[in-house]
């Protein structure tokens, strides 16, 4: 038997966790990954109050992903123990710690059924809710022709329609958005619905062509965008 495959049968992996509480505060903590799998993990020794059903950030090493707490339990160190599922499209921050036949084995773990490939690269745009008119410039951390993802702690309400400004090389492209998705403390998830469909073409073959060192801007020159908060 090898070191990985005892360390993937009771792993005990240190993450980080952040999100918000169910009191409506934002918390950030360490916690430890245990019962790894490819779609998911259970975190034990969380000190805030969370519900199944809310989305928190985990990150494990330099690797971070999206995931819906689907069950939460009282440990008897008095803190919380929640199973969580990665959200679809998402990248399993432990896979290097996994052995073949769990990877195999999983039977939740499925392929993005997106459209276009979302790619992890920082890309920068500026947004308006249409309401009033303020652009906001923000810097998404993965992106597709369809859509994509922005890092918050204060995110918009879902279904607020927006104003969304990127440059494509040096042209820049104006379109619509709304917000399909509010993570307290973690983010929201955009859809451009805007976009011609040769348009988006054109927009996806660009991020394709980007490496992870390089990233979109919101202006002429290479501007930096500032997170929304």
């Amino acid at each position: 038997m090898t070191d990985k495959t005892i360390a993937s049968a009771k792993p005990d992996l240190p993450v980080r966790v952040w999100g918000m509480s169910q009191d409506g505060k934002p918390f950030f903590q360490q916690a430890h990954a245990v019962e790894i799998r490819p779609s998911g993990a259970v975190i034990t020794q969380l000190a805030c109050t969370l519900n199944p059903g809310d989305v928190v950030g985990v990150q494990y090493g330099a690797k971070k992903a999206r995931c819906r707490i689907s069950s939460v339990q009282n440990a008897p160190d008095g803190k919380l123990r929640a199973e969580v599922q990665l959200l679809d499209g998402q990248p399993c921050p432990w896979s290097d710690e996994l052995s073949a036949e769990q990877v195999a084995n999983d039977p939740v773990a499925v392929k993005s059924r997106r459209r276009y490939e979302r790619h992890k690269i920082f890309f920068n745009m500026e947004m308006a809710d249409e309401r009033v008119q303020t652009p906001i410039r923000v810097r998404a951390t993965d992106i597709s022709a369809n859509g994509c993802y922005v890092e918050t702690m204060l995110p918009l309400d879902a279904g607020t329609i927006l104003r969304v400004d990127f440059w494509l090389d040096t042209e820049k492209i104006s379109t619509s958005g709304i917000i399909r998705a509010k993570d307290p403390g973690v983010g929201m998830g955009i859809e451009f619905t805007g976009l011609t469909p040769a348009i988006q073409k054109r927009f996806q073959a660009f991020l394709d062509s980007l490496d992870t060192g390089t990233g979109g801007f919101a202006g002429p020159g290479n501007a930096h965008a500032q997170g929304a908060s």
